[in-house]
């Protein structure tokens, strides 16, 4: 019985690391790859969790729901909807900088989890939206766990695959350019702002997706969910440890980070309770000190940003060989 507890906390473990790391990807295009600092994560992770709740829940008294649609509808609805709501807040915000963007985006983030305890007509208020099904959810326990393990696993391979696609793509390498030197890019003639604005509606659509997973391996949502330090913060630790501007690393940064947090909360669990309370804030401690040693001793992250000059120069060298075989013919 005690090897399938762990067996069954590990996997717990490993979806929760699917989800964060596709929150993590969505992060990197905009920060890693574009360098917007996007401090309203929780904001679009609720978006997303509570539209596809609300698409795919059954009826309900007093709140907006009752669609019934299947989960595939609800996850792209999800992310529809946080793309749309990215799209006006990045319009008005991303003409700040730095600092400016993030405190604008922690106020955008904070409207969002008012709104959602608040307007309990659409969102269930403080009591949020039960009953959301969830894939696999009529087979046994652990089997279920496994089964959208396997999900998220197809999930975050797809989205691995699209994100790191695009980015050694020239959108990618624009992005990149407009990061680096924003002045030689608008030289070249690049639309700065509206290449930006797609880097945030982007990656607020991977966010979105994130949400919509979490509320549907939870079969529920609540506002409890979208506390800032564990849908925001928490994720930019991730990124950070891992590697910006490295998809590889900020899955690895989700891993790392996740095992800790989670790992260190069944240590303080095991203590009297008056230690117990204490002990918790000391996981945030842990965190963050492992944060600054990193930035001190590898401020670019376990995994930096790879080169890719290279690797369009190799691309290019097959090209030139083609050609000059070519030429040898004639």
């Amino acid at each position: 019985m005690e090897l399938i507890g762990l067996a069954n906390y590990a996997v717990y473990m490993a979806i929760f690391i699917g989800i964060y790391a596709i929150l993590a990807l969505g992060l990197n295009i905009q920060w890693g790859f574009t360098g917007l600092f996007n401090a309203g994560i929780a904001g679009f992770f609720a978006v997303g969790a509570y539209a596809s709740s609300v698409f795919t829940s059954p009826a309900a008294d007093g709140r907006l729901g009752g669609y019934d649609l299947p989960i595939v509808v609800g996850w792209i609805g999800a992310m529809v909807c946080a793309a749309l709501i990215a799209w006006p807040i990045g319009k008005v915000c991303l003409r700040f900088r730095s600092d400016y963007l993030a405190i604008a985006t922690i106020g955008v983030a904070e409207i969002i989890r008012l709104v959602v305890k608040s307007e309990g007509w659409m969102t269930g208020g403080a009591r949020g939206i039960n009953n959301v099904p969830r894939p696999f959810g009529e087979l046994p326990y652990f089997q279920s766990q496994l089964a959208y393990l396997a999900l998220i696993i197809a999930v975050v391979g797809l989205v691995y695959f699209l994100v790191e696609r695009q980015i050694k793509a020239p959108w990618g390498r624009m992005m990149r350019a407009i990061r680096d030197n924003e002045a030689a890019a608008a030289a070249m003639g690049k639309d700065i702002e509206q290449r930006r604005l797609e880097a945030f509606v982007f990656g607020a659509a991977l966010m979105g997706l994130g949400g919509a997973l979490f509320a549907h391996f939870n079969r529920s949502i609540t506002p409890e969910a979208i506390d800032p330090m564990v849908a925001t913060f928490l994720i930019w630790i991730m990124l950070i440890l891992g590697g910006s501007g490295n998809n590889r690393g900020a899955i690895l940064g989700v891993a790392v980070v996740w095992i800790i947090w989670s790992m260190s909360e069944l240590v303080t669990d095991q203590l009297p309770q008056e230690y117990a309370i204490k002990a918790k804030y000391m996981r945030i401690f842990i965190i963050g000190l492992m944060l600054q040693l990193v930035l001190r001793f590898r401020p670019e992250g376990i995994l930096p940003e790879p080169d890719y000059s290279n690797h369009e120069k190799k691309k290019k060298v097959p090209d030139a060989n083609k050609a000059s075989d070519a030429s040898a013919a004639e």
